[in-house]
């Protein structure tokens, strides 16, 4: 079991919160995780394991409905919690805990995500025309910004155009990655648009453009192979496909601060993620020392196992420190830009180093499917390149360090 205290110098809503979400995945998800998800082992699984799956994921929700934490993403007039950005962030530590525990909460990405985006930026008629069977599970939604021919780094490469002709966008490109791609009913696409009032000569502005998956025009070409399966993330052309105007989200020109509200705010919220598995993964190491016999005497013995457990408790413990501090002057509205660049490049770096640890200490049964572990560090590997690579974060970090510096004064590690 999770182990969840109060935290004294958090606020009572927020230790509310997290008590509330570690009693559900304890009594709730962690004794259940096989059962929850049975369609995902490696074991043969009957039709009737399925629907007891399903039975149990619906009784759950029901649970997390009743504790008042249901799409805590969400405000309440749509059905969320409404959990501020700080009370999101110390939750999804504990709720990251869990395979698969923020799905049961209504956390799924990236409807998640686009959920936040049209709340912010979409009209009325939008939001009732997407926004809201998006939360009420009857439609399914794709984030299709990244492009095989541009770097994701980049924003200004973006190549996917999107013409005015009348009343219509006409939109032409190529994209991959596009999460959700196989059961999407629409996209929400990253387009470049020119300026209507200036032919010829348009600042190619970027604008996000709803795109249903019916279009004529919208190839679905396959979904991309990652880590070795086959997945969601998929491969899509856009070829002369024509949506109304009114399908454009926000003004023109919004498209790349909206992605960065959805990446500025989702890096913190992976980075509480990370943490919430490095968790898990620190006591299931644990576990194995003080029970794991080998030469003569338990791991926990051996000083290469000690050095692991301190080592893992550091990276753990300065992770976490960080990230709370960065969400902290976020919440507070503070520049908080060269601490998201911090966390981005610590925390899946560490997230890493911990999961390796507890891997080599369950030796073989560390990179087997019995446990979460070889998923974890999959997840870590790849979140070094989601959100913006390592190394241009470093870079960020250094320009705005010698930006202070140039200025006059140091750095103010205080503040």
């Amino acid at each position: 079991m999770m182990n969840v205290q109060p935290i004294p110098t958090a606020s009572e809503r927020i230790n509310e919160i997290r008590a509330l979400t570690a009693d559900i995945v304890n009594k709730e998800i962690l004794p259940n995780e096989n059962l929850l998800w049975a369609s995902r082992t490696n074991r043969s699984v009957t039709e009737s394991d399925l629907e007891a799956s399903q039975e149990a994921r619906r009784d759950i929700e029901t649970k997390v409905r009743q504790a008042g934490l249901w799409a805590p993403h969400l405000p309440q007039e749509y059905g969320g919690a409404g959990l501020d950005f700080l009370e999101l962030a110390y939750m999804n530590e504990v709720l990251a805990y869990a395979v698969g525990g923020a799905a049961l909460f209504g956390v799924v990405a990236p409807n998640s995500g686009n959920q936040t985006l049209l709340v912010k930026y979409a009209t009325e008629e939008q939001k009732r025309k997407w926004l809201i069977p998006l939360i009420e599970g009857k439609l399914q939604s794709g984030f299709s910004m990244t492009e095989p021919d541009a770097p994701g780094s980049d924003p200004r490469s973006l190549r996917t155009t999107a013409r005015r002709d009348g009343e219509e966008w006409i939109i032409n490109g190529h994209k991959w990655f596009t999460s959700n791609g196989k059961r999407a009913d629409f996209f929400i696409v990253m387009c470049r648009t020119e300026d209507p009032d200036n032919v010829g000569g348009g600042n190619g502005a970027m604008t996000q453009i709803i795109v249903p998956r019916d279009t004529p025009g919208v190839h679905i070409l396959r979904g991309i192979n990652v880590w070795g399966n086959e997945s969601d993330h998929c491969e899509i052309v856009y070829e002369d496909v024509r949506v109304p105007i009114e399908n454009q989200l926000g003004a023109r020109g919004s498209g790349h601060q909206a992605a960065q509200d959805r990446l500025g705010a989702g890096r913190v919220y992976h980075c509480m993620n990370s943490i919430g598995q490095m968790w898990r993964a620190f006591d299931l190491m644990v576990e194995r020392s003080r029970d794991r016999e080998v030469h003569g005497g338990l791991l926990r013995t051996k000083q290469f196992v000690q050095g692991f457990i301190a080592d893992s408790y550091m990276d753990i413990q300065a992770s976490r420190l960080m990230t709370i501090h960065c969400a902290e002057r976020m919440a507070s509205d503070q520049d908080a830009r060269t601490d998201i660049s911090a966390i981005k490049v610590f925390v899946p770096n560490a997230y890493m180093r911990v999961v390796d640890r507890a891997i080599q200490v369950w030796g073989a049964a560390g990179v087997s499917g019995d446990l979460p572990l070889y998923a974890m560090f999959q997840g870590a590997r790849t979140l070094r390149l989601a959100d913006g690579p390592d190394e241009v974060h470093r870079i960020l970090i250094a320009k705005n360090v010698l930006a202070r510096f140039d200025g006059g004064s140091g750095w103010d590690f205080g503040n």
